[in-house]
């Protein structure tokens, strides 16, 4: 009896690491599948923004303007679009976490197509941050309206006590269509705005411990989901379907797929607003919410 209890437990045994192996076999063609449909995602939403065209043949780079509150991730989202089109993860812009504005001064940006490419046919402006407190001081809400309408030059180092004026030296009279912002990425009161309303919320990792572990989660989460079809979606006053959203590279060394896919589908949204300029005369807005 010993030799064949001896074979029928390497039969089994056999048996069983057959079906490890495929077992293994699937894990691997499941992971190599859906590898390739993300990367097939993110590659058709990066030509999508390449071959951008503006439907206002007067402008030929629409300018979108980040205004937020201090660490909402206004430059930390022109990081990570910028990192997504270089190919690796980039901090040009300042960006922080503090109590006070780490940018002051008024900054248009453009994003370069990858390593010694041509720029990209759009301007990602970055302004000083919204103050949460009245007794902190930041951007005055004139020197927002002056932006838009675009009498704020590059470089623009903003007074938080009083806007620019037209008596400045460096006050645009005369401003092109290509000079004022034609998109709004905002977190004030849009209620006092009659203008569409989109809004970017940035941060999910953080709110959702699933996300913070594998992004492509983002819109399976349950929490996530409350948060945005429930009480910030009263507040906000916009549909769900104006929502995005997204996380931002902070502490990253290396660029994550399904990352870019949540930051680019933001960007493309964004320029798609962009296109209503022609058919609207005040920009879109867009609103920066961080939980």
């Amino acid at each position: 009896h010993l030799p064949n209890l001896c074979w029928k437990s390497l039969g089994e045994t056999d048996f069983g690491m057959r079906i490890f192996q495929v077992f293994l076999w699937i894990v691997s063609f499941s992971f190599c599948f859906f590898s390739f449909v993300t990367s097939r995602v993110k590659n058709e939403l990066l030509q999508d923004i390449r071959n951008y065209e503006i439907l206002t043949e007067s402008v030929e780079e629409p300018r979108i303007l980040l205004i937020g509150q201090i660490g909402s991730g206004k430059s930390s989202f022109f990081n990570s679009v910028n990192s997504v089109f270089r190919g690796h993860v980039m901090q040009q812009a300042g960006s922080g976490h503090g109590v006070n504005s780490i940018s002051t001064r008024y900054r248009t940006y453009k994003v370069l197509n990858g390593k010694g490419e041509k720029m990209l046919p759009f301007v990602l402006c970055d302004t000083m941050g919204l103050e949460r407190e009245e007794n902190r001081e930041g951007i005055h809400m004139g020197d927002i309206i002056n932006v838009i309408k675009g009498h704020v030059p590059d470089m623009y180092e903003f007074n938080p006590k009083a806007p620019i004026t037209e008596y400045d030296v460096r006050y645009r009279h005369e401003p092109s269509l290509g000079d004022k912002v034609h998109c709004v990425v905002f977190v004030i009161d849009a209620d006092k705005m009659s203008i569409p309303v989109l809004v970017l919320i940035t941060k999910v990792d953080e709110a959702c411990l699933e996300v913070k572990k594998d992004p492509s989660k983002v819109y399976l989460s349950r929490y996530l989901h409350e948060k945005v079809s429930g009480r910030k979606q009263k507040i906000l006053g916009v549909p769900v379907s104006a929502i995005s959203l997204v996380k931002n590279y902070s502490e990253e060394t290396e660029l994550n797929q399904n990352v870019d896919i949540l930051i680019l589908r933001a960007l493309q949204q964004m320029l798609r607003a962009a296109d209503a300029f022609k058919l609207i005369f005040t920009p879109p807005c867009f609103l920066v919410h961080s939980y």
